[in-house]
């Protein structure tokens, strides 16, 4: 059993017939396809540091009062979508190595339900983690192009529907990944909504920046300070642009890997490309830890709040 279960599952393809496995040893015998050999304690303090980080940033928008907006309760939840990496991480490193040394011992069918439920927990946060992303970019959209209507669009109400129905969705549809995840439909299904939700943020941020350089070229031309208002949310579509460009560089690796395994599962460039799946596995660990520093370092309201209550200013 290795760390993160449910990518464990995709860490090979099982559509590769035993008549190629040839190719496959022909493509790793040189030495930089031996991939690499990552600790398991590298795993566990990048899990507890993830966790702790981003326990902070949901504590942090519950305690400040004037972070009670849906924006931030979006951010929230994109926070709790990176908790369960972390959760996911500790758990089945504390669950291996209870079985390693004998303190646990358990049927083969618990160990494998175990499995299961870890292996919800990871494909939950990478749903949710890609939807609220995408929530968050639709929102700071409405934000900046219909400023006098946000908050008759963006109500308490609708934000709430839509937190339930990205968490409902995203159970749902890890539990159909965890059932059928050696189906090549699945996998697809998961690299189109990758795909898909990655062009829609990028239209909407190439959008919103196209309007903020129109924005300051009339700025310049007639001389007048930016309001703090359309200030703020530009601020605001900077944040998340970045949370998007993290967020590719530690997931696209995983799901590139998916790819191939869907393309190209016996070739032996792909089999090379699968043997460092555990370096794959520690950026996506990063994500989780990355994403509460952005939040700190982009906002002086919750970067005030996290000082609080690290110092327990209650």
């Amino acid at each position: 059993m290795s760390t993160l279960a449910t990518l464990r599952l995709l860490r090979e393809p099982s559509n590769a017939s035993e008549g190629n496995q040839s190719n496959a040893t022909v493509g790793t015998s040189s030495g930089w396809c031996q991939g690499l050999d990552i600790p398991k304690e590298l795993f566990l303090a990048l899990g507890l540091v993830s966790l702790v980080e981003n326990l902070l940033v949901v504590a942090a928008i519950l305690k400040n009062r004037n972070l009670h907006s849906p924006t931030y309760y979006f951010i929230c939840c994109l926070a709790v979508s990176d908790m369960l990496v972390s959760i996911s991480n500790l758990a089945e490193m504390l669950f291996m190595l209870l079985l390693e040394h004998g303190v646990l011992v358990m049927r083969p069918s618990i160990v494998r339900h175990m499995d299961s439920v870890i292996d919800m927990l990871i494909c939950s946060s990478v749903v949710s983690s890609l939807s609220f992303l995408g929530v968050i970019a639709v929102d700071r959209y409405i934000t900046i192009f219909y400023a006098l209507r946000y908050h008759s669009i963006m109500t308490l109400q609708r934000a709430v529907v839509t937190m339930a129905s990205v968490w409902l969705a995203s159970t749902v549809s890890s539990t159909v990944l965890i059932t059928y995840y050696r189906s090549n439909t699945i996998l697809l299904c998961l690299i189109g909504f990758f795909l898909f939700m990655l062009v829609l943020m990028l239209v909407l941020y190439i959008h919103m920046f196209a309007l903020a350089r129109h924005h300051l070229h009339s700025i310049s031309s007639q001389q007048k300070p930016p309001t703090a208002h359309r200030g703020g949310s530009l601020k605001g579509a900077v944040t998340l642009t970045i949370l998007l460009g993290v967020f590719f560089i530690c997931w696209g690796p995983f799901f590139f890997h998916l790819i191939l395994i869907v393309t190209c599962p016996t070739n032996p460039f792909c089999t090379c490309f699968f043997s460092y799946f555990n370096l794959f596995l520690i950026l996506i660990i990063c994500n989780s830890v990355i994403d509460p520093l952005i939040y700190a370092f982009r906002s002086q309201e919750l970067r005030r709040t996290l000082r609080e209550v690290v110092t327990c200013s209650w």
